[in-house]
């Protein structure tokens, strides 16, 4: 009797002891492949040290995705502040001090120098400006982040209010109404097309208003135009929106040519404030599309 008992209670055991170490061993997958603009390349499935160069912050810590690094303009937008407490400000010419973080995981955009150093440090993968568009490219991080379901769900929620929002927008303001994006940076000033953050994705796609027909001519291919005070008014539209950077000289707002346009006129001038509102990333769209229905429609 105990000659077969004791090998038949063995090999239960061992039976059990597979079924159990299954599972286990199949939540411990600690990679994925992700295929970039430039191929495969394998990541952390659960990145816990990320480093941003350009851009793309506001993408990963909506997705809750821990930060240790990024980029100068990043650091400066005070949106970004308490979120980026004790994180440290990097460049990709700073290599030493990218390594010292230890990153799991580094994001950037296609023209990020020493790529192959960073490669050398951790898993990199880069994205071209404007090779798909700004809500693609965050599902995209999301699947390089291997959170695609939430970057997905909060897309097709994004999409839905802010043409509602549009809807609203056009109801009061005219369908055939037109508005201008423009910004004063290092002693110039800009105007922008549709897919060069600043709002304009939100604007111009989803809530499908109109731009000046100057502004489509010369801005809308590069994505932004630089001009002169002097032919300001030519881009202006019937409501313009001013990214405003106040560390630059604003003296312009003080000259007959700006205050001659009819927007300025009649106050359909929204002021918003530069360095909050550069970026595209769903925390900047966020605060952009609250913008314009508080400005629009006088909504709080």
């Amino acid at each position: 009797m105990k000659k077969v008992y004791i090998p038949f209670l063995f090999i239960m055991l061992l039976i059990m002891s597979a079924c159990n170490s299954t599972p286990a061993k199949e939540s411990q997958a600690t990679t994925i492949t992700y295929q970039s603009e430039n191929g495969p390349v394998v990541v952390p499935a659960d990145p816990k040290r990320v480093v941003v160069l350009s851009s793309f912050a506001g993408n990963v810590m909506s997705l809750n995705v821990n930060l240790v690094g990024v980029d100068t303009w990043t650091m400066k937008n005070p949106r970004f502040k308490d979120k980026l407490t004790n994180v440290a400000e990097v460049s990709d010419e700073n290599i030493e001090k990218i390594i010292e973080l230890n990153p799991d995981l580094i994001i950037g955009l296609s023209n990020v120098k020493n790529v192959e150093k960073l490669k050398a440090i951790a898993p990199t993968v880069t994205y071209t400006y404007g090779k798909v568009d700004y809500l693609t490219q965050h599902v995209e991080i999301g699947k390089l982040l291997n959170k695609e379901k939430e970057a997905q769900a909060w897309v097709d929620d994004f999409k839905q209010r802010a043409q509602k929002a549009g809807t609203d927008i056009k109801a009061k303001i005219g369908e055939d109404a037109t508005v201008s994006v423009i910004e004063n940076f290092d002693k110039q000033l800009y105007v922008y097309g549709d897919n060069w953050g600043r709002g304009t994705e939100i604007l111009y796609q989803e809530m499908k208003l109109k731009m000046p027909e100057k502004v489509k001519e010369m801005a809308l291919k590069d994505g932004y135009y630089a001009l002169s005070l002097e032919v300001l008014p030519q881009y202006a539209g019937d409501y313009i929106i001013f990214s405003k950077n106040k560390e630059a000289t604003v003296a312009f707002q003080e000259t007959n040519t700006y205050k001659n346009i009819p927007a300025v006129k009649n106050n359909k001038v929204f002021e918003a404030n530069m360095m909050e509102f550069y970026f595209n990333d769903p925390l900047t769209l966020e605060l952009q599309l609250d913008f314009f229905i508080k400005s629009f429609l006088g909504k709080k």
